[in-house]
């Protein structure tokens, strides 16, 4: 027997299938391409370059987001996607006794890193209408981890509401992941000048339509930074790759795009939503690319086998009781939504 090795149970990601001709809405990906200078960049990046290592700090993409959000870019760190400015920032804020708190049904990747990086933890039970109660998070802890809009419920709470946890716990890091905040959510910036202790973390895999880029970024005070890139530099200096960083830089640069291909998501999320309400469903109120509802009169596993079997693809949690009669819907184009909808009431 060898002995020493890490158990942990890890994430386990929506289904890539290797059939192209699917209507794919179980991962939360964009329904639309990146904008043209995205492709632009890519046509002209030179080669040559990919001899060399990549830059070290992404100078480049830090000054563009620096400009685009208004803040500083010694404020700003980088990494391979959201997934890994989260890592690190679970290694770099959370080194306390006291348990870091995060929701019960939330990104499912929290429980994954405290048990790997053995942070104590406690999932916070949300209400009975999936609702987060911030008075839940005005104890004694480690840190605080809140997805905002939250997945995969899809709700989202207010700036004053996050003001009031942030407030309340200044003596620890509050970690705000606003992954999804572009499709209908209040970010939390503004909270960047009033308190030191907040981390907003969020990722170009949504709404920059890049999830096959990797790329994500955090925002905090330059303190929280400079703890944040010791770890990045101790960990993989060269994180975020030329190409990532290049073609990033060139998605902030055109967001007049995004926020066009984002309108466009959050009107078929709305009309979406009322074709399945429509048909009986229960759909909570998102703020993101993707519904959470439940289905009348049959159960989420049967719809979600029989979706399947028609090259249609959501997310089904067999393993999370209160979520084990919902399916996970992401926002695709128009018209695979009304595909759906057709292949729904031919199954009710």
């Amino acid at each position: 027997m060898i002995r020493g090795l890490r158990h942990i149970t890890p994430y386990v990601p929506g289904s890539q299938p290797a059939d192209k001709e699917i209507i794919k809405l179980n991962t939360n990906e964009n329904a639309y391409a990146p904008s043209p200078e995205v492709a632009d960049a890519l046509e002209a990046f030179d080669s040559h370059c990919l001899r060399r290592y990549s830059s070290l700090d992404q100078d480049v993409l830090r000054q563009a987001l620096a400009e685009h959000l208004a803040v500083a870019a010694d404020q700003i760190v980088i990494g391979n996607g959201s997934d890994d400015v989260l890592s690190m920032a679970f290694l770099a804020f959370f080194n306390d006794s006291r348990p870091i708190l995060f929701p019960d049904l939330t990104y499912g990747f929290y429980k994954v890193w405290a048990d790997l990086y053995h942070i104590t933890y406690r999932e916070i039970p949300l209400a009975a209408d999936f609702s987060l109660l911030e008075e839940d998070y005005m104890t004694a802890n480690g840190g605080i981890v809140i997805a905002n809009p939250n997945a995969p419920t899809g709700l989202c709470k207010s700036l004053k509401e996050i003001e009031a946890i942030v407030k309340a716990n200044q003596d620890v890091v509050v970690i705000i992941d606003e992954a999804y905040v572009n499709f209908g959510g209040e970010t939390a910036l503004p909270l960047l000048d009033k308190y030191d202790n907040i981390f907003i973390v969020r990722t170009f895999s949504k709404d920059a339509a890049l999830a096959g880029l990797r790329v994500g970024y955090g925002v905090g005070s330059p303190k929280l930074i400079a703890v944040i890139k010791a770890v990045k530099n101790a960990l993989n200096p060269y994180n975020v790759d030329s190409i990532a960083e290049n073609l990033a830089a060139a998605a902030v640069k055109s967001w007049d795009y995004y926020e066009q291909t984002c309108q466009k998501i959050i009107a078929t999320r709305e009309r979406f939503a009322e074709g399945l309400e429509a048909l009986g469903f229960r759909v909570l109120a998102s703020q993101t690319n993707f519904v959470l509802a439940e289905p009348p009169r049959v159960s989420a596993e049967a719809l979600f086998t029989y979706l399947q079997s028609q090259k249609i693809f959501v997310r089904y949690f067999p393993n999370a009781e209160r979520l084990r009669n919902y399916l996970r819907i992401s926002i695709g184009t128009p018209a695979e939504m009304e595909k759906v909808i057709q292949a729904i009431q031919e199954f009710l």
